[in-house]
């Protein structure tokens, strides 16, 4: 009995041991690598037929994943801002062989009056670079009459892992993606868990003249569950989950919202099994609950990896 005290102790401060060496080291890519993103600022502006453009987002920078927006336009002649137009936003993915493609986007921005902006989100797919670039279409009216231009944007690679994405064909053969929002920056407690779930809408009419809409378009996808499963699946880790998580459900600004319970920092995997509005599984696999100390976890075939 008394080696066998001996023997629990001694794999108990293995098991601390190891937790502890891997909480130092991921505070230290903490300090390093994630930033929270408070303010606004102007990402991109141009000026189109007597009109001044500007867009802004978080940090004032567009990014891999979710980008909420918002966007001004400013008669450059009066310098008054216009008010309540139709205004349109599709991105648009070109690359070098000249094929286009776009992401997850709100086309028709909604004015916010009290603050005079209209608001929107992307969800850039990919990041700027040599083979593909970033084109904004944007539509407005004014005086009854319709403006359209398109400008060159800089999409970069999110550095913050909290704030990653993904995207999958369902098991109903339609395309997903799915958007962490929140928390930038979490904490070892229960964290309120904030996503945007997508879906490509397939064209149903052959294409008109370019850039038709209709060939570019994404909804919000409604009423679905996400089913949550967080665990550590470090070998060191065992793959272990927490208690108190809560899974992801739509809310009325249409993002999902859910809870994940951190109990330590370090390598993250949320695990999805995402449910639709009838309780039919889309897409997702149940993650064995064995404790798996010295083994990488297995992981849901929809995850998302995430640093803290």
């Amino acid at each position: 009995m008394k080696f066998f005290n001996l023997l629990v102790i001694a794999t108990l401060l293995v098991v601390t041991t190891a937790c502890t060496l891997d909480k130092t080291d991921f505070e230290a890519e903490i300090n390093r690598d994630v930033t929270e993103y408070f303010e606004f600022e102007e990402a991109v502006s141009f000026n189109t037929n007597g009109y001044k453009i500007s867009i802004e987002a978080l940090n004032g920078t567009f990014y891999k994943g979710y980008n909420e927006i918002r966007l001004t336009i400013t008669n450059i002649q009066t310098n008054q801002a216009l008010n309540n137009s139709d205004v349109t936003f599709l991105p648009i993915l070109s690359n070098t062989d000249n094929n286009k493609t776009s992401c997850p986007h709100r086309y028709h921005l909604v004015y916010n009056s009290e603050e005079q902006f209209y608001s929107g989100y992307v969800v850039f797919t990919s990041i700027s670079n040599p083979m593909e670039n970033w084109d904004l279409y944007i539509s407005f009216t004014d005086n009854n009459q319709i403006h359209t231009v398109n400008q060159f944007v800089n999409v970069e690679n999110q550095t913050n892992m909290n704030l990653n994405m993904t995207s999958f064909t369902g098991n109903d053969s339609e395309q997903y993606f799915i958007a962490l929002v929140a928390p930038q920056k979490p904490k070892v407690a229960e964290n309120e868990l904030v996503a945007g779930i997508y879906k490509y809408n397939q064209p149903t009419e052959p294409a008109g003249a370019f850039p038709d809409p209709s060939q570019f378009s994404y909804s919000e996808v409604q009423n679905y569950t996400l089913l949550l499963d967080p665990r550590m699946p470090e070998p060191s880790m065992g793959n272990h989950s927490s208690p108190n998580n809560v899974d992801l459900i739509q809310q009325a600004d249409g993002l999902y919202y859910g809870v994940v319970n951190y109990t330590m920092t370090g390598n993250w995997t949320l695990n999805f099994m995402m449910l639709n509005q009838n309780g039919e599984l889309i897409k997702g696999t149940e993650v064995p609950t064995d404790f798996t100390p010295g083994i990488e976890g297995a992981k849901s075939e929809l995850h998302i990896n995430i640093l803290f």
